[in-house]
């Protein structure tokens, strides 16, 4: 891919000050790139060192952004990035973490409060995206207005972030149980009159939920899946990308199986790259359709499973289907 120039101002935050970057990573390569790309993003590169020097027992100034490459943390580099989770929540830092899928695991469960960025095994492109979001999520950010040219490459740069930021948007937890809303991440309402009692006032206004089914047999859902991995077979799969309802149908058999679900299995059930799989699983975990789950056994690891309320929502899911299903029979 060529290597696009952007040419900005120096970034500041609301107070004029220069948006500060730290970057830590082993290959001297990629420290090269960020420094690079930090740059074009307009930012102030505050330091670039080894990891080493994150890892040392002295707590350092950091900038407000920190990226830090972290391909195989061993037991020194997990402490080091728990603690660094921590510091980041509490200077309202923003943090962008790279790693390999095989420890996926380990570094998301590092990780639990500050929401960061965690890229897996990522392209220079992703890590450019990965800059560009953090920037957007900076107030009162100062850049100089792009040309056209400009505009048109940060657009193909970023189309995959602004598919997944459509479908998110739709999301909307603030509806009421028991009222309609047509964005809504979960839609529970009456399904019939018969449900809408007299209550003390006798106005007839109460509203009983009826009570929730049962989740379906794991080898139904099982199935489902197969049956769409089966079609990728045939059609192209990035037409048909699903991720979050790929997501949903795993945890769901995985839940009437009592089995655990850790991030890296559920990015792989997702049928995305787990980069993308990771934005999906920290917005539904945002719009309360999934729930972290630390491992009492391991605090430094955590599992993913559904919420009570989509668990909820996919038993009348299912039933639903069902019913229609027996209808047409």
């Amino acid at each position: 891919m060529t290597q696009v120039d952007f040419i900005y101002e120096v970034a500041a935050h609301g107070a004029g000050l220069p948006l500060t970057v730290s970057i830590f990573a082993d290959c001297s390569n990629l420290r090269g790139d960020l420094e690079d790309d930090v740059a074009a993003a307009g930012l102030t590169l505050r330091e670039s060192g080894n990891l080493n020097q994150l890892f040392a027992g002295d707590v350092r100034p950091l900038g407000k952004l920190v990226v830090v490459d972290c391909p195989q943390p061993d037991a020194l580099a997990m402490a080091t990035l728990s603690r660094l989770d921590s510091r980041a929540v509490k200077l309202g830092a923003r943090l962008v973490v790279s790693t390999s899928l095989e420890s996926l695991d380990a570094v998301f469960g590092c990780c639990a409060q500050s929401k960061p960025q965690i890229l897996v095994d990522p392209p220079r492109v992703e890590r450019i995206i990965a800059l560009g979001r953090m920037l957007a999520e900076v107030p009162s950010l100062r850049l100089r207005e792009l040309s056209e040219d400009d505009r048109l490459t940060l657009l193909r740069l970023t189309e995959q972030v602004g598919h997944i930021a459509e479908r998110l948007d739709k999301m909307d937890t603030h509806g009421s149980v028991g009222q309609q809303s047509a964005a809504g991440a979960f839609r529970f309402e009456s399904p019939s009159d018969s449900y809408r009692t007299e209550d003390n006032t006798g106005t007839g206004e109460a509203l009983i939920r009826k009570p929730r089914p049962a989740l379906p047999d794991a080898r139904l859902v099982r199935q489902i899946i197969r049956q769409r991995r089966t079609r990728a077979k045939f059609l192209d799969g990035d037409l048909f990308a699903d991720p979050a309802w790929d997501m949903l149908l795993d945890l769901t058999a995985a839940r009437v199986e009592y089995m655990r679900v850790s991030v890296t299995s559920l990015c792989i059930a997702s049928g995305v790259p787990p980069t993308t799989a990771l934005r999906w699983i920290n917005q539904m975990v945002d719009v309360g359709l999934l729930d972290r789950v630390e491992d009492d056994a391991d605090r430094r690891r955590a599992f993913i499973e559904l919420s009570d309320k989509a668990a909820d929502a996919m038993a009348r899911y299912f039933a639903e289907i069902g019913q229609d299903t027996m209808a047409l029979s």
